[in-house]
């Protein structure tokens, strides 16, 4: 977009399951009401609803029908459309970019690569152009990592050639993940988000990452691919991207949304009251295909993160997937210790229990059975998470190449006193 004003409506585009070309589905306009808050509306097109393969954008707030939706929340743009955008970093290097730091909520979406969480798109035209076949190649990590630094470090202008010509190159890594640099990446497997350390990161964070990854696999729960690539003397993480699938004819697209999407809930601090686990689990449990199975998951997601201090599992660090049709729980993704100084009381950053978001054994069991277990399976399940997170986090980090020294500075993350208390 060359224009200073933002734009106010756009068509949206969308990825059938199992097609590698989008359709275009509807239109979404950003408006104000009678208040000057931002107002959304969202039609689906005549054409798209005619199709015998359309599919709903979310179970949610968009479902498969004609009228009008609105809302006005998240600044009048839907969870879903949201959710499809770019994340903190994305919106910094769009800015950049653009050299603009008074952008649209709209003006994200459109500025936005084509490398998007999920299987949404947004242009100006009726008809989608066509996907984006040229990705970073995972030699190119070295090259990436330098720029994602300098970046950091505000050293790039929008001015300079140079960085311009790098800022394009981690355009194609802003979507759904958080505020930390990262690009999307390629080889013959297929698509990987890269995650680079920070120059002021305390700890090594991408071989912690990624043994958090490998530790939540060891404790029963579904967690993204990882792996560690050494770029000269730096680190990069590579998580598998769970919602593209590469096939001969290019890539597939599974439908995301975010638990924030899922929770009908904002980003605002008086807006929280619906972070919840346990509300998560019940709307959860109303548009999955397998309901008992992912309410299970989410809460061995819960306890494992209560177990590792794990205190920014907010509402975007959880997904729902859909490749076909039916929707899921996606697997775990950004997972971080926190060794915070309290030994008595830490907090998630969603409630768990009937004492809100104490991470705390008797609080994640108060309501089990919101989660379709009784008391004897959930016991269960939180005795053993606790036994093996305590008996392996250790072996498992050094195995993963974290340091001894970042090792001991994480130590106090995991298991601490106040997770066993019983008040």
């Amino acid at each position: 977009m060359n224009s200073d004003k933002s734009a106010s409506d756009c068509f949206v585009y969308i990825w059938l399951p199992g097609q590698t070309q989008a359709v275009t589905a509807a239109r979404f306009e950003l408006t104000k009401d009678r208040r000057g808050i931002p107002l959304g509306r969202f039609v689906y097109g005549r054409s798209y609803l005619a199709r015998a393969d359309a599919v709903a954008i979310d179970p949610v707030e968009l479902k498969l029908s004609g009228g009008t939706y609105e809302t006005t929340r998240l600044n009048g743009v839907f969870g879903a459309l949201r959710d499809a955008g770019p994340d903190h970093w994305g919106r910094r290097i769009i800015e950049k970019r653009s050299g603009k730091t008074n952008l649209g909520e709209l003006d994200y979406l459109l500025e936005a690569p084509d490398d998007r969480a999920g299987a949404l798109g947004f242009g100006l035209g009726q008809q989608p152009p066509a996907p984006r076949r040229d990705f970073n190649k995972t030699l190119e990590l070295e090259k990436l990592q330098k720029i994602a630094a300098a970046l950091v470090r505000d050293e790039l202008s929008a001015a300079d050639a140079e960085a311009i010509q790098g800022q394009d190159l981690l355009l194609l890594g802003t979507s759904m993940g958080g505020a930390r640099p990262k690009a999307v990446v390629e080889d013959d497997e297929g698509l990987w988000l890269a995650k680079f350390n920070r120059p002021d990161d305390r700890w090594n964070h991408v071989r912690v990452e990624h043994a958090m990854l490998e530790l939540a696999r060891r404790c029963g729960l579904s967690a993204a691919t990882s792996r560690v690539e050494s770029v000269g003397r730096e680190d990069a993480l590579l998580v598998r991207r769970f919602d593209r699938e590469k096939t001969a004819a290019g890539y597939t697209r599974a439908r995301v949304i975010s638990g924030l999407t899922l929770l009908r809930a904002d980003e605002t601090t008086e807006a929280r009251d619906r972070w919840s686990y346990v509300i998560m689990a019940e709307e959860l449990r109303r548009v999955v295909a397998e309901p008992e199975k992912d309410a299970r998951e989410l809460y061995r997601r819960m306890c494992f993160n209560a177990l590792i201090s794990n205190i920014d599992d907010h509402p975007r660090n959880h997904a729902l997937l859909a490749q076909q049709r039916d929707w899921r729980l996606a697997a775990a993704y950004d997972l971080t210790p926190s060794p915070v100084i309290s030994l008595d009381r830490r907090d998630l950053a969603m409630a768990c229990g009937d004492a809100g978001r104490f991470a705390n054994a008797k609080n994640i069991l108060s309501q089990h059975g919101r989660f379709l277990l009784d008391r004897d399976e959930a016991k269960a399940i939180v005795s053993e998470m606790t036994e093996k997170v305590r008996a392996t986090w250790y072996d498992v980090v050094r195995a993963c190449g974290v340091s001894g020294k970042d090792a001991e500075t994480i130590r106090r993350a995991f298991v601490y006193e106040g997770f066993l208390r019983a008040s």
